[in-house]
């Protein structure tokens, strides 16, 4: 048994296998590489996602997506496309792809407690037919990603249930300061308290679709 202060770290895979056992078989054969008509239905229902890439020194980056339900357009049986929309312009996930292509996606409904795994490789595309089916609000996307699947399963609902995510009665938005306020405090910005009260004010959520 560690001491307060000492940490006992796992250094090989046969260390982890005897920590925690091997999966169960359940959890083997679960995985697929072609969308199911039920994968389908889950997409189509889907407001949000998260988004994993690593750059060429396995620099990670997680970044969230999110749009009206079905926002992830399927291609075909292996294929998926999600638009992107107007945000701070940083790209850290997308200049990651440029480098290396591999991609992990969670897919959540609120409510439900499995998600939906998806991991592939992903390209850049700046125009192609399909961007007119991604139209939300008059907007365009100015680029998709798009993902080549080459894994997918559902994952089980322990880790919502364990932290009673989608119970009302657990949410406390007042824990942390408004957000104007905290950016104020941790980020380097030459504006007022004021003006990040109003730029995150009830305008901002008219802006989502602005360039």
């Amino acid at each position: 048994m560690a001491t307060s202060t000492e940490q006992v770290e796992i250094t090989s895979a046969t260390e982890l296998r005897e920590l925690l056992g091997e999966p169960k078989p359940q959890a083997v054969t679960k995985e697929r590489v072609r969308l199911h008509e039920i994968d389908r239905q889950f997409l189509a229902a889907s407001p949000f996602c998260l988004v994993a890439t690593a750059d060429a020194d396995g620099n990670c980056d997680v970044s969230p997506k999110g749009d009206p339900a079905g926002f992830t357009l399927v291609l075909d049986d292996t294929t998926i496309a999600i638009p992107e929309r107007p945000g701070n312009r940083r790209t850290d996930g997308f200049l990651n792809i440029l480098a290396n292509p591999h991609v992990g996606l969670v897919y959540l409904i609120p409510g439900r407690g499995e998600t939906l795994r998806l991991n592939g490789r992903a390209r850049l595309v700046r125009d192609a037919p399909f961007f007119e089916q991604m139209v939300v609000k008059g907007h365009r996307p100015v680029l998709a990603l798009v993902v080549e699947i080459e894994q997918i399963f559902f994952h089980c609902a322990k880790a919502f249930l364990r932290s009673g995510l989608w119970r009302p009665e657990t949410w406390d938005p007042e824990v942390l300061p408004p957000h104007p306020q905290i950016i104020k405090r941790v980020q380097r910005t030459e504006q007022t308290l004021e003006e990040l009260e109003v730029y995150y004010g009830p305008q901002y959520a008219k802006r989502l679709y602005a360039d």
